[in-house]
């Protein structure tokens, strides 16, 4: 009789920590499984911040104006075309800069520009140079390293300017001061408009404007 008591005695002993050990791991899983459950939503959070910060970046690097609708879709001449090669190579693939691309040429000023490291271009138009008075335009381009080479560095400036930061007096290469005005997606450069602007290629950030920047 003594000895089937103590058998018993025995077993509950042994079963009393095989039992409290069970319970003690049945709570560590569930704060396991809440804890993993509370760092959820801080991802969730941390993506969608990220998410929303990545948008607003893709609508600051968007050209504007009127005039982006003349740039081609497709090709070198395009947008993503032009973002990958150096501002005066992406230039002479866009129609809308030609008459741009051979007084640069003229002037030598291709791996000048291409090579800058960072710089804001304002660009003019093929009718912005039609509407610069020949004998103006002919005295120009018969001194390349001279007067043509003082107008078209006239347009151009050092730092990649977003359009937060357009907006002032900027010194231009060629030792000058143009000043912007305006704000949001409507800018003028002297008398110019902006009229396709935040255009981005390898190394320059380009305006294409309306009017030529004669030097003063």
């Amino acid at each position: 009789m003594r000895t089937t008591r103590r058998s018993a005695i025995a077993a509950l002993a042994l079963a009393l920590p095989l039992s409290l050990a069970a319970c003690g791991s049945s709570d560590s899983s569930t704060d396991a499984g809440a804890s993993s459950s509370s760092s959820a939503p801080s991802s969730s959070s941390s993506s969608s911040s990220s998410s929303s910060s990545s948008s607003s970046d893709d609508m600051a690097a968007k050209p504007f104006g009127a005039a982006c609708e003349a740039v081609p879709k497709t090709g070198a001449g395009s947008f993503e075309g032009m973002a990958t090669a150096p501002v005066a190579t992406a230039a002479s693939a866009n129609p809308v800069l030609s008459q741009l691309v051979g007084a640069v040429k003229a002037a030598g000023l291709v791996d000048t520009l291409n090579s800058a490291k960072e710089i804001t271009v304002f660009a003019p138009t093929n009718d912005a140079f039609k509407a610069v008075p020949k004998a103006t335009l002919d005295a120009a381009m018969k001194d390349p390293k001279g007067l043509l080479t003082k107008v078209l560095t006239n347009h151009v400036v050092e730092g990649k300017l977003t359009p937060e930061q357009l907006a002032g007096d900027h010194k231009t290469l060629a030792g000058t001061t143009i000043s912007v005005t305006g704000s949001g997606e409507s800018f003028k450069v002297g008398e110019a408009n902006v009229v396709c602007g935040n255009v981005q290629t390898a190394n320059a950030t380009v305006y294409i404007i309306d009017g030529v920047l004669l030097p003063k």
